[in-house]
């Protein structure tokens, strides 16, 4: 056999035992060791757009619970941003805990062979994010905008907050979109979320958001809902989905396995 031919298996098995290890998904996080409150519930408010509020009661009916604090769990696949592995997708197990409407914390782990291969940590806080990455850290007003988003889509695993918290506003836009307003600071941000004219359930939500420190443009950010099922005996999104629409494709497909609500409390 030539020696270009012996580089070429050599190669090929390299690559080929690349892939198989990016097959094996990843181990879970443990559980969380709380064990959640029960929420209070609130009545829903009256105020909502048709397309939300036909959301609201086809999630809870009449009563929404109030949500201070949520855990989230699950394991997806993740393609690490920037020139580090181009256009690999990593299984990838994480955790998001959320202060609601306050802060969070991201904890997410890719593997290989389902060992650990990169960490990403992200918390935010009083407004201030910081990401550590593999490539380093990131952190700024650029990321602090991107922050904020993140905060309240991630809420798609708790949305009463987005009508228990007294700062949120919804906005009509026609029978299947509506605007979602935020605070940020002292100011406001605003995504718009689609619902499927079917079932009435959120599909997307969509907003402007940098991609890190050094953007010199916000890009459209699409955070979709792919599936809805139960966890905990509750309905709830168990598979969702996050796209750059200048990549065209999703960076990031989580799928959720728990989520434990008010875990602080006893």
């Amino acid at each position: 056999m030539s020696t270009v031919l012996i580089v070429l298996a050599v190669v090929a098995g390299i690559v080929g035992l690349g892939w198989i290890g990016l097959q094996i998904t990843s181990r879970p996080f443990a559980p969380v060791e709380h064990v959640g409150g029960t929420p209070e519930t609130v009545p829903l408010r009256e105020d909502l757009p048709a397309p939300v509020e036909r959301f609201y009661r086809e999630l809870y009916g009449d009563q929404v619970p109030v949500v201070e604090s949520a855990v989230i769990s699950g394991r997806g696949r993740l393609r690490i941003i920037g020139n580090t592995f181009p256009g690999i997708t990593f299984p990838a197990r994480w955790r998001f805990t959320h202060k609601a409407g306050a802060g969070y914390r991201h904890d997410i782990v890719t593997t290989i062979f389902g060992l650990p291969l990169m960490r990403v940590k992200e918390i935010y806080a009083e407004g201030r994010a910081r990401l550590e990455l593999p490539v380093g850290v990131s952190e700024g007003p650029k990321v602090d905008q991107g922050a904020n988003l993140a905060l309240w889509a991630e809420a798609i695993w708790y949305p009463s907050v987005w009508v228990t918290d007294p700062r949120t506003e919804w906005t009509p836009v026609d029978d299947e979109t509506a605007l979602l307003t935020v605070p940020w600071g002292e100011g406001e941000q605003t995504l718009l979320a689609r619902f499927d004219p079917a079932t009435g359930m959120l599909r997307f939500f969509e907003s402007m958001r940098y991609k890190g420190e050094d953007s010199a443009e916000k890009v459209l950010w699409i955070n979709e809902v792919t599936a809805w099922g139960q966890l905990n005996g509750e309905l709830s999104v168990t598979q969702a989905e996050v796209t750059w629409f200048d990549e065209g494709t999703p960076w990031a497909v989580f799928h959720a396995e728990e989520v434990v609500y008010n875990a602080d409390r006893r």
